[in-house]
């Protein structure tokens, strides 16, 4: 596997672009290929068969831009899919979620505290955490909420307003989530309202962000494979969707941080 093949990176729509934006600072040397399924967002509400017939053809196009490893930046992915595509995509290529790389920080980091997650439905009802979670530390104690409010919320740009800190109030404040030493922010949406989350905790509870994490583990695994780009020049990132409106164009700016170019490609015909 070529050391300069690009990495692959997917999600449900816009929001992976957090992921993505992580991943650019940790490797910036890394040329990058993401892909959002703006056409079928979001899978927070979707079947776990659909998503997983959603990531086998995501996966299929970005094998054939020759990715060396595919991130799965969406966590109802992760939960849904993880297990199938590394199956589907064996030696082609590796696969990495945003899910594993967390369930590890965690281990290595909270000892016998308490951890609550928040995501989407998909996410939270598929168990995935606390199940990944209990069989490294079965001392470890999970509460999941799942908080669907949010996704919307963030996308129809109500971040920093009194709309968003009623929302985020409403949820933290659920009994479901009391007495937690971490909070898991179970969804690449909520990177945008971290400084939110924080606040509403006055420091009292770790608020973790899987983009970092999951981007820190990425560089981790290239340098352990001996598949880190050697070349010293700026890394390219190209960025797909599967539909392209003006508000992806303006989500995508507001999720990865800076000016995106978003190209359509209809993956399903």
């Amino acid at each position: 596997m070529q050391k300069s093949a690009p990495i692959g990176i997917f999600d449900s729509g816009i929001g992976g672009l957090t992921v993505a934006h992580a991943i650019k600072n940790a490797l910036p040397n890394e040329n990058l290929i993401y892909f959002g399924d703006t056409a079928h967002l979001p899978y927070g509400d979707k079947s776990t068969a659909t998503i997983q017939a959603y990531a086998v053809k995501i996966a299929d196009f970005l094998l054939q831009q020759g990715c060396k490893v595919i991130v799965i930046a969406c966590n109802s992915a992760s939960a849904a899919a993880n297990e199938l595509l590394k199956e589907y995509v064996a030696s082609r290529a590796t696969i990495i979620n945003v899910i594993e790389p967390m369930v590890k920080h965690l281990s290595e980091t909270c000892n016998g505290q308490s951890v609550g997650v928040i995501g989407t439905k998909q996410t939270v009802n598929s168990g995935i955490y606390p199940t990944s979670i209990a069989s490294i530390k079965p001392d470890m104690k999970v509460k999941a909420l799942a908080t669907p409010l949010l996704v919307p919320m963030i996308e129809e740009g109500f971040l920093h307003n009194r709309i968003a800190h009623d929302i985020i109030h409403k949820y933290l404040h659920d009994d479901q989530l009391k007495n937690i030493d971490a909070l898991v922010l179970g969804c690449t949406h909520y990177p945008l309202i971290q400084k939110e989350i924080s606040d509403y905790y006055k420091g009292a509870v770790n608020v973790l962000d899987s983009s970092t994490i999951t981007a820190d583990f990425l560089k981790n695994f290239l340098s352990d494979n001996d598949l880190l780009n050697e070349s010293q020049d700026e890394g390219k990132s190209r960025f797909f969707v599967s539909d392209l409106t003006d508000s992806f164009a303006h989500s995508a700016k507001l999720f990865f941080g800076e000016p995106v170019v978003l190209e359509k490609y209809q993956l399903w015909e």
